[in-house]
């Protein structure tokens, strides 16, 4: 397959910025397979929730992230994720009084490919983006241990516990920042390429349980936060990689990782070859988050179709 030419056309810095959206997080690595069909690597990577686990590994190593990524994605499992069941993380709950899962063994299972126990053993600069759970603002991490950082930014208030570093009590950054693009042009970069799972995008159907009401809470602030964001970067080259349709699956849901990386793949590949297409890539918004039907004020920052 023709390698498609990017990288001598987007102003560097380059970074890759990959959103938060649990199981959906599957996406990015298909994403990131059609990324590695191209030129393009990236000079700094900022993720969020999931988004930071893929991040550090596309940190860690460029060349083998894809390769770790597929070995592990495959093997991820709702009962890894959630171990024990309803009754262990009700007796949770009772000793916790705050959470009910121990994130310990989930994010041992999910670094077991990372070779990298520091940010600084990363091959390139890497952000991990939480929220401070008192101040409710931006906690940008990117020294010191790794682990703890990916712990903190996937800290799900409710389901998993915070996570305490530099005495700041830390919890999953989709809470401020599910998209970090910000973080990313704050940190100096030129043009972005967004890998977003789509939490903003979710369709909300009669969100009957508890579990998708709190999803589609969680878009709707997702929503309006992408556009600020968008906006904040218009000045920037930004290379929106997202599936088309809006997420129908839960987040918890991973018996669609297959599907979902053949998706992400297919999808990413057809917006980047609609980009190499272009003669100039100048400041703008390219591809087409769900956003876009849902704002259309940022319409204006649009320079492809979708």
């Amino acid at each position: 397959m023709e390698v498609l030419k990017l990288a001598h056309r987007m102003p560097r810095p380059v970074a890759y910025v990959l959103g938060g959206g649990g199981s959906w997080g599957a996406l990015q690595l298909g994403m990131l397979q059609a990324l590695a069909r191209t030129d393009l690597v990236p000079d700094l990577v900022v993720g969020t929730s999931v988004g930071s686990l893929n991040g550090a590994m596309v940190a860690a190593d460029p060349g083998l992230a894809v390769q770790r990524l597929e070995a592990l994605w495959p093997t991820i499992t709702r009962r890894k994720v959630f171990p024990g069941g309803i009754l262990q993380s009700l007796n949770t709950l009772r000793v916790s009084k705050s959470w009910l899962f121990d994130n310990e063994p989930l994010t041992e299972y999910l670094t077991q490919e990372l070779p990298a126990t520091t940010f600084e053993e990363l091959s390139l600069p890497f952000v991990a983006v939480a929220t401070d759970f008192a101040t409710g603002t931006v906690a940008e991490l990117d020294s010191g241990d790794l682990r703890s950082a990916l712990m903190a930014s996937s800290a799900i208030p409710g389901i998993y516990p915070w996570v305490t570093r530099d005495g700041r009590r830390l919890v999953d950054g989709a809470l401020v920042a599910n998209v970090p693009i910000v973080v990313a042009m704050q940190r100096g970069a030129k043009s972005l390429v967004v890998l977003d799972c789509g939490l903003q995008g979710v369709e909300a159907g009669e969100a009957a349980s508890l579990v998708e009401v709190l999803t589609q809470a969680s878009s709707i602030y997702a929503r309006q936060q992408i556009a600020a964001d968008l906006e904040r970067c218009a000045h920037l080259p930004t290379v929106w990689l997202s599936r088309s349709q809006l997420n129908t699956t839960s987040q918890l849901d991973f018996s669609q990782t297959t599907a979902m990386i053949g998706e992400g793949y297919t999808e990413a590949q057809q917006t980047l070859s609609r980009v190499a297409a272009v003669a100039d890539i100048p400041a703008g918004l390219y591809g087409a988050p769900p956003t876009l039907t849902t704002h259309p004020e940022i319409h204006r920052l649009a320079r492809t179709d979708p």
